[in-house]
């Protein structure tokens, strides 16, 4: 590993044993190493071998490549282009490669939007949305909810369903799946 890596895979073991609130006995029991040669790992005093690493990982949850994948120079900020057709405008605030396999985007639903009762869509999945402002109202098979800000709605999206502005326009955060991700998003991909 490289120095740099090396500082990086230190800061990210002694990061998730904080995390899960463990000291270094705690951490040292899990992995079978001694707290000293943890304190050593951690503190820089100590090089890190493989054959620690691996038990390291496990111990904390995680994978060998995730500890020790490399710090990427990529811009962690997102810009959102937004995207508007009938009545609703999308920003994507994830990357296609967001992690977990989803996606997350901001919604503003115009009272022009086309929603209701016929027109209800089924698609494998399930959705989850807060509303950031306005008020929206959700037809889920033959219930219409209304949804204020502040409040949140999450379903299945194998029950037929609608989403639209109640009484002026309503902002969302929504988090998708893949299937709901092809079902909502401008441009998502096909089945992976």
């Amino acid at each position: 590993m490289t120095q740099e890596l090396d500082a990086v895979v230190r800061q990210r073991i002694r990061g998730l044993r904080l995390s899960k609130g463990w000291t270094l006995d705690a951490l040292a029991a899990r992995c079978y190493l001694s707290p000293s040669t943890l304190s050593r790992i951690e503190t820089g005093h100590r090089r890190v071998a493989l054959d620690q690493l691996v038990p390291i990982a496990r111990a904390l949850g995680t994978t060998l490549d995730q500890l020790v994948e490399p710090v990427a120079d990529e811009d962690v900020v997102i810009r959102p282009q937004p995207h508007t057709a009938d009545g609703l405008t999308i920003w994507l605030l994830s990357r296609e490669s967001a992690p977990q396999g989803v996606s997350v985007a901001k919604m503003r639903f115009d009272p022009s939007h086309p929603s209701g009762p016929d027109r209800l869509r089924v698609h494998p999945g399930r959705e989850w949305f807060t509303v950031l402002s306005g008020t929206v109202r959700l037809h889920l098979g033959d219930r219409t909810i209304l949804v204020p800000s502040g409040a949140a709605a999450e379903f299945s999206t194998m029950v037929p369903h609608s989403v639209g502005a109640a009484d002026g326009p309503a902002e969302v955060l929504s988090i998708f799946d893949h299937d709901g991700e092809r079902a909502h998003l401008p441009g998502a991909a096909e089945p992976r």
